[in-house]
């Protein structure tokens, strides 16, 4: 299946590392020339407003799903022609799911991680199968990746969960396995 629609999921903030702004931005370059729609959170402030900025700066198209309550603590993204409002966070979540046909999964925080194990938990519940990747830049998710291993090991998941998640070190190798 062709990937038309990719959600990306990601920091609100920037992060220390100058390399997660890097990447972010060689993703959204390649989600461009590569014809893929931006489906995110509709943020203008750290790498979802990066990823944003670089898909726009490329010529490509975006949806950005944001929730009322979130509209000033994020700072929408003024350059978003296709911003969606919603209610709540569980709403956003399941429009950004809904529209997209796969998921990336860059650097974040607590929403961002909240975002990738519903979507590791919906794929495992068989409720859609949409490839998830997780972009490990700099080694940002080693630790998270050690614990996944842990609760594989321990007999706490239902399938090898290197089937459900492909770890990826830079954006060009997550774009070529969607690709």
């Amino acid at each position: 299946m062709k990937i038309k629609k990719l959600a990306v999921f990601c920091g609100s903030k920037s992060g220390n590392n100058p390399l997660y702004i890097a990447e972010t931005t060689k993703l959204g370059n390649l989600m461009a020339s590569n014809g893929m729609t931006l489906v995110y959170g509709g943020g203008g402030k750290g790498l979802m407003g990066a990823v944003a900025d670089a898909v726009i700066s490329s010529g490509g198209n975006i949806i950005g799903v944001i929730p009322k309550i979130l509209l000033e603590w994020e700072a929408q993204h003024t350059g978003v022609s296709d911003l969606r409002v919603v209610n709540d966070m569980h709403e956003r979540k399941k429009l950004l799911y809904d529209l997209c046909d796969a998921a990336i999964i860059l650097p974040g925080g607590n929403g961002t991680l909240d975002e990738l194990f519903e979507m590791l938990t919906w794929n495992t519940l068989k409720i859609h199968n949409k490839k998830i990747v997780l972009l490990n830049c700099d080694g940002y998710y080693n630790h998270l990746i050690a614990h996944i291993n842990t609760m594989f090991e321990q007999g706490f998941l239902y399938a090898n969960w290197q089937e459900r998640l492909i770890v990826c070190s830079d954006a060009a190798e997550a774009i070529a396995f969607l690709v």
